[in-house]
């Protein structure tokens, strides 16, 4: 027989009540009542014969359930459950987008001290995870290969572009690619000898998983840089190099994820340069002479007209 209430519930939230109650529950409440604290977004999802098939119950149980906590039926549930997600919005917003160990009380010197041991600790973390042998035959595989695809979308995509520009620069056919249509477009004409590198820090990333496997599938190398050696991307690829994502960040997008990432992507980009010594010096003065007009950091001499003399004053001609 099912428990009656032991107080009233109203004004507590949905979470709130469900733990007042749980202990006093039959068994079959207790299922939904668990299942609601450890997916408190389900009641938006599902109607209320999915939420009882998801607790192994049935949707009368569920209507019982809701009357014990305090609401009269699955719809006002439901409005407590969107009232609930709605409070804790604002936190939320602050900790995946910011992080947790960044308080809005820290004084600058405590933001910089946090911010800076994040980032270094991200990058020895990294150092610590390379396997150093995978990314040699990584960069031999780039070396030799005759078309390189970097898939990256956001954040991952600026790392992508990153190395798209200094494996270009040593004479690597490479292409970044951050947006789907135009990736998997690319994909589907690779083949053997070709490489395809995707990445994403959670590896999860719906549009990079997709790019990558197509590439494997038309006979690339393909290879995956994330935080997550089971993510979808990792066991998508022939070869996962894993980066580091420091936990103090939980947003995706995050710097401290991209310069661990960077870091690994430079090493690589060494390793490649040194597989074939005299086409890189070759490439890199071809390329460096190219652009050398526009990098230029020294003064140069004032232009002086024909006959006159230019005063390293005021420019009035002497």
């Amino acid at each position: 027989m099912d428990a009656t209430p032991t107080h009233t519930a109203a004004g507590f939230g949905l979470g709130s009540r469900i733990r007042a109650q749980l202990a006093h529950m039959s068994q079959s409440m207790a299922k939904i009542g668990q299942l609601l604290l450890d997916n408190p977004e389900l009641p938006l999802q599902l109607s209320i014969t999915e939420l009882a098939e998801r607790a192994g119950t049935s949707a009368a149980t569920v209507t019982r359930f809701c009357r014990l906590i305090g609401y009269g039926g699955y719809p006002p549930l439901r409005v407590g459950a969107a009232a609930d997600l709605g409070r804790s919005s604002a936190l939320d917003a602050w900790d995946q987008v910011i992080g947790y160990t960044f308080g809005p009380a820290q004084s600058p010197a405590e933001v910089l001290r946090t911010l800076l041991n994040v980032h270094v600790g991200a990058l020895q973390a990294t150092a610590d995870l390379v396997d150093l042998a995978l990314l040699h035959r990584v960069a031999a595989t780039l070396a030799s290969s005759r078309h390189v695809d970097i898939y990256g979308i956001g954040g991952s995509g600026l790392v992508a572009a990153g190395m798209h520009a200094r494996l270009y620069q040593i004479g690597i056919n490479a292409h970044a690619w951050t947006e789907v249509h135009v990736g998997l477009t690319s994909a589907a004409l690779l083949g053997e000898g070709a490489v395809a590198i995707g990445v994403s820090n959670t590896g999860r990333t719906s549009e990079t998983v997709e790019m990558l496997a197509l590439a494997g599938a038309r006979g690339a190398f393909t290879v995956a840089m994330t935080s997550n050696p089971s993510s979808p991307l990792a066991v998508a690829a022939d070869v996962h190099i894993q980066s580091y994502a420091p936990g103090e960040y939980l947003q995706p997008g995050a710097f401290a994820a991209q310069h661990a990432q960077l870091f690994v992507f430079d090493l690589l980009y060494l390793m490649v340069a040194q597989q074939n010594y005299e086409r890189t010096t070759s490439t890199l003065a071809q390329t460096t002479a190219a652009v050398a007009n526009h990098c230029d950091t020294q003064p140069r001499p004032p232009r002086v007209t024909r006959g006159t003399t230019a005063s390293p004053t005021d420019g009035t001609p002497l």
